[in-house]
């Protein structure tokens, strides 16, 4: 191809089909004149030696023209992927004209050099765009380009073959161990022309001139090409002893550029470019020239290379100063590590009306546990990752739930060289994001905003640019940033070399629109807006908190590293002695205080025993502090903690504390504590829990409080206008356990008999509100913390009110129903005297609290998940307990039951299936929840419905007493004709029948000719049959008619919104005539003049025309 002169800008000489080789010829074709190289002889019989090749490198680098149109297309690059407004466009243009053969050509040549690129990388992207897939698949036919030919040979058998280069493997492998330097093979001199040249990592050989071709090797030749008598083996290279046998002087190595190691081709990707190729590794010989890697030193190399690729100096250091701070294990109780579960979560609408979203509360067997562990969690929204995307994971969960804890030990397990995806990990505590400056840069926040503030290096901050998917951000307690909830949604995005508001820059973060590609790691609590904005996160996940036994194993480590084994049996008893507070102990948070408080009582020796209540619980933690405290310091502790919590902050400065006095002494008995990288002079409160309390002793002992205001504090009761912001959530249970317990051991035990008065006059206002409250008209959850406070306020009066007023029908739907909430149920419901009937559905209650409330005599009726219930027989029945067994299948009921997922069906099978495999000899060989369900509906919709509906047929007949079968949907089943038959085939056992809704089904003159045929086997029992809006003619209507009269006991028929005409019409008009027993014929359709509607309507009245 001749080329003329290239004119116009950078973009008209990126888009043209120039060879780079080529392009070569056009600028320095006076140099290679003068230099006796010859690129194109005979195709067949010349071949370029490494030596030929190295001098003609050399004389680009020295020619200043084309060093300098390089450097102009390597500016362009730059000018076009760093631009976030035409990222996606510039990428495609680049590989839309560069083509194949450039690509995979200058790979080759970036994997030769090991260059650093100033190119933004798009890392792991193009084996994903359809039109660009065969880059990363293995070609099955070879394919020669303008300078290489490439293909797959995994079909050779001769020679050794590996996989294909993992330049083209779509997944990304560890910088640090994923590839090994070159190695040069010697080869025993057998031909005078043999030479060898080997790229990096020994994956892709060039070797000219072979005189035969084993099986693998590809021979180039040709005019075009540019060489002759070019090989390429694409695989590891065989032994020495397996090569053809060859001769010459080993090949001379190629020189190093002195400006720029690698490839100056200006089509040269940067490292980045290539899926799957670690820059680290690419870059990790750019200090070294090939003269250092002669054929002599090849064994030597070979056995250093197995050591990992080195970073620059500074990365080195920056990379180990985070090494080490994350390896530092946290002293005292923050140390001891216990694995949490985490669980895959979702958001949905809390009402059909509202917008607003929150968690989802799955039931307890279908939870989704992350067992692969941080690994799963990190890949977790994988496989629906587009390259170059940011990847936003959110863990979630109560306040005290551990997810802090969590956080640092991923930080930690990178540390330790667990997570080898990632070169960097930052751990951000949120509220060391919340301070006072104007603008913010991304480098401000990855060195000067964490924890431990290291100066800016611009040398690692670049680094961190060219990989930004090998960096993994944790932003811990994500709640306590200010505004974080529209973060999201904020219009726009920063650009990350323009300064910012730290809102501006996290926002940049959020909408992948800054340092994108990297990993987002979230912990917040879900409250309020912020469930709205992690919407848009990838994936979700929730922590669920201890388990029983994860609860003692915490216990048992505590007092190991208190020094305090031999109480171990004692404090497990103390624990086990307490169900109140061993229900609490899922919070890791309450976990610790009872052991601290379990440590205190054991010590003197003699008896001891924890209290009842959480109350009671701090009282008995606060009470020594509080008797030797400062004066006036736990009641100005207090108020801070208050104030804090309505400003949605647990963090305060030493110039926030009343006194260095107060300071000291709340330091001292751990009440607060120092924050780990934060400066000296900021603290926090040692748990959230414990901010809760201390804000309700605030309340407890102001002054400044009205007591008509107090009442709102309980949350218990919506207020439309200025509702109270309950985010210390612990106050009302808290406000009531400090007001109604006795004042000496409560109240009294932190403030002194002086607050007597107070308090008594503050416990009568609680006392008039709550025993005007009517608990029958509380939404579940408000009625769980009503319940709470009456438990914690240990008053027999109160709790008795309370617990009259529950409703005989509690329904807990969507509620979620923790440990403690379901320990204080069954409290109440025992209390009672009462029979009640639950609705546990979609509660996440675990099996043993499940089988508590069951269990309990006065629950007559219960309704469950039927997986969950099913569960919960098998325990049962493992377990031999077979009276409670029989007691509980006896409550439970389905009745009526909703098929909404194809989970459903199966779930119904399965219940049928539990009475089919029952001996007829039991005592109970029917289920009564297959034997009284009555009503059935059947929601899937169009795409599931066909597909469920036929799992559905097969197990209808267990339901014997079946007299309600709806199977029409908003969305539509549309079983059809196949459908009708099958069901047609079952409805002569369904003797209990009495109304039949097939509407919306796509059902055809065939369904209702077959619907027609088994309709007579229920004349003594069907008393409204729907085919509304279907697709049925003539000649279905008149099977409908002709089966009319026969049923006796049919008072409506629905067949509006069909196909059939007037003569339809007409036929069902006679036969209803002879059916005096029919009291509604409902027939309007479309395809009937209505003046014949109107004659047969005045004809008989009984006819419907709405």
């Amino acid at each position: 191809m001749e080329l003329g002169p290239l004119e116009g800008g950078y973009l008209e000489l990126l888009n043209s089909s120039a060879d780079p080789l080529q392009l070569y010829h056009l600028y320095d074709q006076t140099d290679l004149a003068r230099e006796e190289i010859e690129l194109c002889s005979e195709p067949d019989m010349d071949t370029i030696n490494c030596e030929q090749f190295s001098r003609l490198l050399c004389d680009m680098e020295g020619d200043e023209e084309t060093r300098e149109a390089y450097a102009n297309i390597a500016e362009l690059d730059q000018y076009v992927f760093q631009d976030s407004q035409l990222d996606g466009l510039g990428k495609d243009i680049f590989i839309e004209h560069i083509g194949l053969e450039e690509m995979i050509s200058e790979s080759v040549e970036v994997e030769e050099a090991g260059q650093k690129s100033q190119k933004r990388p798009f890392p792991e992207e193009l084996p994903v765009d359809l039109k660009h897939r065969k880059l990363a698949e293995p070609l099955a036919v070879p394919v020669v380009t303008g300078t290489f030919l490439v293909g797959s040979v995994s079909d050779s058998s001769a020679l050794p073959c590996l996989s294909p280069p993992a330049v083209f493997n779509k997944e990304p492998a560890s910088s640090q161990s994923w590839l090994e330097e070159p190695v040069l093979m010697p080869v025993p001199p057998s031909s005078s022309l043999l030479s060898c040249l080997s790229l990096p990592a020994g994956r892709i050989q060039i070797v000219p001139s072979l005189p035969s071709l084993p099986q693998g090797l590809w021979q180039i030749s040709g005019a075009g090409t540019g060489v002759s008598g070019m090989v390429i083996y694409q695989g590891e290279m065989p032994q020495a002893s397996q090569v053809l046998p060859s001769s010459g002087p080993a090949m001379q190595s190629l020189p190093k550029s002195p400006e720029r190691p690698g490839s100056t081709s200006p089509f040269a990707p940067s490292a980045a470019d290539l899926p799957g190729m670690p820059e680290p590794a690419l870059t990790s010989r750019a200090n070294m020239t090939e003269d250092q890697m002669s054929p002599t030193q090849c064994l030597t190399a070979h056995e250093v290379s197995s050591k990992p690729p080195k970073w620059p100096e500074t990365v080195e250091q920056f990379c180990s100063s985070l090494r080490d701070k994350y390896q530092a294990e946290p002293a005292g109780p923050e140390g001891i590590l216990v694995e949490v579960e985490l669980v895959r979560a979702r958001l949905e609408r809390n009402s059909s009306k509202s917008q607003e979203r929150e968690l989802a509360t799955p039931d307890w067997a279908e939870r989704q546990l992350a067992r692969g562990g941080l690994a799963e969690v990190l890949l977790a929204a994988g496989d629906r990752r587009r390259p170059r995307e940011t990847q936003v994971i959110a863990v979630l969960g109560k306040a005290g739930q551990g997810k802090s804890h969590w956080a640092r030990e991923v930080s930690r397990a990178w540390a330790c060289g667990q997570l080898p995806q990632y070169d960097f990990v930052f751990y951000f505590p949120c509220h060391c994001l919340d301070r006072v400056k104007d603008t913010y840069r991304l480098q401000d926040l990855l060195f000067c905003l964490g924890p431990q503030p290291q100066p800016v290096d611009e040398e690692v901050f670049g680094h961190i640019l060219r990989r930004p998917d090998r960096v993994l951000l944790i932003l811990d307690a994500f709640e306590g940033l200010e505004g974080q909830d529209s973060l999201l949604h904020s219009a726009g995005g920063p650009v990350s070399t323009e300064p910012h508001s730290l809102r501006g820059l996290l926002a940049g973060l959020f909408q992948r629109k800054l340092l994108r590609g990297c990993t987002l790691l979230l912990t917040a609590r879900p409250r309020g807006r912020l469930a709205q904005s992690l919407s848009k996160a990838d994936v979700l996940f929730e922590v669920t908190g201890f388990s029983a036994e994860q609860a003692e194993t915490y216990v048992t480590r505590y007092l190991e590293r208190a020094g305090a084994t031999e109480h171990r049996e004692q404090a497990l008893a103390l624990l086990h002695g307490q169900p109140f507070l061993l229900s609490h102990s899922h919070s890791p948070t309450v976990c610790r205080a009872v052991c601290r408080l379990s440590e205190a009582l054991l010590e003197p020796g003699g008896e001891a025993e924890l209290p009842s209540t959480l109350t009671g619980l701090y009282v008995g933690l606060l009470g020594p502090a509080a008797r030797d405290s400062p004066p006036g310091a736990l009641a100005g502790l207090a108020r801070l903690a208050w104030e804090l919590g309505r400003r949605h902050r647990g963090t305060l400065q030493d110039s926030q504390f009343p006194s260095a006095e107060v300071r000291a002494w709340a330091v001292a008995r751990g009440l607060v504590q120092p924050i780990p990288g934060a400066p000296d002079t900021e603290l926090a409160f040692s748990s959230f829990l414990l901010q809760c309390f201390l804000g309700a002793v605030w309340l407890a002992l102001s002054t400044e409080i009205k007591d008509k205001e107090l009442p709102q504090y309980l949350a218990l009761t919506p207020r439309k206008k200025r509702p109270y912001d309950n985010w210390l959530e612990g106050v009302p249970r808290f406000l009531a356990g400090l007001l109604f317990q006795p004042h000496a051991d409560c109240l009294g035990a932190l403030a002194g008999p002086a607050v007597a008065a107070l308090g008594a006059r503050k416990q009568k206002v609680l006392s008039r509100y709550l025993k005007r409250l009517q608990p029958g008209t509380l939404r579940a959850g408000r009625l769980l913390e009503l319940l709470h406070c009456a438990h914690e306020a240990s008053d027999a009066g109160l709790w008795q009110h309370v617990v009259q007023g529950l409703p005989a029908r509690l329904s807990f739907l969507g509620t979620r129903l923790t440990p403690p909430n379901t320990y204080v149920l069954c409290s109440a419901l025992a209390a009672a005297g009462r029979d009640f009937s639950l609705d546990l559905r979609s509660t996440g209650i675990d099996p043993s609290g499940l089988g508590s409330l069951v269990g309990l005599g006065c629950v007559t009726h219960f309704r469950a998940s039927l997986s969950d219930t099913v569960g919960l027989w098998e325990s049962l029945q493992q377990r031999g307990e077979t009276k409670l067994l029989r007691a509980v299948e006896e409550k439970f009921t389905i009745e009526p039951f909703k098929a909404k997922s194809p989970k459903d069906v199966e779930d119904l099978g399965n219940l049928v299936q539990i009475q089919r495999t029952r001996s007829p000899s039991e005592d109970a060989a029917e289920l009564p929840a297959v034997r009284d369900l009555k009503k059935l509906e059947f929601a899937l919709g169009s795409v599931l419905g066909p597909q469920a509906f036929p799992k559905l047929v097969r197990i209808l007949e267990a339901f014997s007493s079946l007299q309600h079968l709806d199977l029409d949907s908003l969305s539509e089943n549309k079983i059809g004709d196949e459908g009708v038959e099958q069901l047609s085939a079952t409805i002569p056992r369904l003797k209990a029948l009495e109304t039949l809704n097939l509407s919306q089904n796509s059902i055809t003159d065939v369904g209702a000719c077959k619907l027609a045929e088994a309709l007579p086997s229920l004349a003594a029992s069907l008393l409204r049959l729907s085919l509304y809006n279907n697709s049925i003619c003539d000649v279905g209507a008149e099977s409908l008619a002709h089966v009319l009269p026969d049923m006796v006991s049919l008072r409506v028929l629905d067949v509006q919104y069909n196909k059939f005409t007037a003569a339809g019409a007409q036929q069902l008009a006679a036969s209803l005539r002879k059916c005096p027993h029919v009291e509604t014929l409902a027939m309007w359709t479309p395809t009937i003049p209505f003046g014949v509607h109107e004659h047969l309507q005045q004809l008989d009245s009984r006819i419907s025309l709405r």
